[in-house]
């Protein structure tokens, strides 16, 4: 383990701040992951996603708005019906 989670936290600040860390650190792992997957799942579809659209995918921490990307990322036509946010999943 490493040192600093084996420091104790023992003022209220420090614990809602050491648990902060970690929890973002989370969520910013799932977002990573889930990015990942839309663009593997496009790479699979043959689809080559410019560097902007790239850009959007992994600057994007909305797990919810990526699970859509990844459920159209599976049917789509174009990479332009990927975020149509007037298509329904």
């Amino acid at each position: 383990m490493s040192a600093s989670a084996e420091w104790p936290v023992h003022s209220p600040f420090a614990r809602e701040h050491f648990g902060r860390g970690k929890a973002e650190g989370r969520a910013e792992a799932r977002a990573e992951e889930a990015a990942r997957s839309v663009l593997l799942v496009l790479a699979a579809r043959d689809f080559n996603a410019p560097d902007d659209i790239r850009a959007q995918i992994t600057t994007c921490a909305d797990l919810t708005r990526l699970g859509t990307w990844l459920t159209r990322a599976a049917t789509t036509q174009t990479l332009q019906d990927l975020f149509d946010e007037n298509e329904s999943d």
